[in-house]
């Protein structure tokens, strides 16, 4: 297996006290992002970026009914062959994040399967698009991959060991699931943000704990007609809180299916510290309610 490589900026010592520099003093979600990404260095958040790990984490503080079904967690690629799979799933790898090939019959009839050297991928195809020999090759690329870039960006990810994990596919009334995101603070959730549409016409929108509405983008639109509040958003929320309540803030991702609810993944590093905000003003907002400690124990 290749060794990744790390660019000489993402490890070098002088970058890393430069940034500290810079970061000392956090205001705003962003600032106090790139603070958690330099100086929090507890096994805590190997297991929240583990995708395999984070599901003993899950059930044990959750309980396992709300996790996602998972048909194999493979440090061989080439096991891929062993398994039986159903008509849907989805293939990702445990140690990075917005990876995944979804296989379904609702995917477009005109999406393939990506070049395995264009490594981190995110599509949906049908089965028929998939060869286990394609999925295999892309697979083997995500093995030599290191996603967090470096001990001086989003460190966690580069001591997860590389595999591969296999799971259910999600399924809600009119195809992939809405995606909720739950801001939590010092254990309490403050911030929701929905994603829906992710293969289609993307729409994303941010509300409060309470479901009101907040006046600000992360880029795509907002859905329209404007979202009804969720039938067992006080149970999402109970579960995210229960989630984030070992650290000072982590992102806790969710599906809410007609049946149940399902855990998605543990984010401590939402877009490595440069998510957009619109208003400016929300970036700010969003900081006030996390007090980064002096130093993390």
């Amino acid at each position: 297996m290749a060794t990744p490589k790390v660019r000489w900026r993402q490890r070098s010592r002088l970058v890393r006290a430069a940034r500290l520099l810079r970061t000392r003093r956090p205001q705003t979600f962003t600032e106090k992002v790139r603070y958690k990404m330099l100086r929090d260095h507890r096994m805590l958040l190997v297991t929240f970026a583990d995708k395999a790990a984070v599901r003993e984490y899950v059930a044990a503080r959750v309980g396992e009914e709300y996790l996602p079904k998972a048909y194999g967690i493979l440090r061989d690629p080439e096991s891929l062959r062993e398994l039986e799979l159903p008509e849907s799933y989805v293939v990702k790898p445990t140690h990075g994040s917005g990876a995944a090939i979804v296989v379904s019959p609702q995917a477009s009839e005109d999406q393939t399967l990506p070049p395995a050297v264009w490594g981190w991928v995110y599509r949906h195809v049908r089965p028929a698009a998939v060869t286990v020999d394609a999925l295999i090759e892309i697979a083997s690329v995500w093995m030599t991959k290191l996603y967090g870039q470096g001990p001086n960006r989003e460190w966690a990810y580069g001591r997860v060991p590389p595999a591969v994990i296999v799971e259910e596919m999600l399924v809600a009334p009119g195809g992939i699931p809405d995606d909720y995101k739950f801001f939590v603070f010092h254990g309490r959730c403050q911030y929701i943000q929905v994603d829906a549409g992710r293969f289609d016409e993307r729409t994303q929108d941010f509300y409060d704990a309470d479901w009101r509405h907040l006046p600000m983008s992360g880029g795509p639109a907002w859905a329209t007609p404007p979202r009804q509040r969720p039938d067992r958003l006080d149970e999402m929320i109970s579960i995210a809180e229960k989630l984030g309540a070992e650290t000072d803030f982590v992102r806790v991702d969710l599906y809410a299916l007609p049946d149940r609810i399902v855990f998605g993944e543990l984010t401590s590093y939402p877009a490595g510290g440069d998510s957009p905000f619109e208003p400016p003003f929300f970036d700010a907002e969003f900081g006030r309610h996390w007090n980064v400690p002096s130093r993390y124990r």
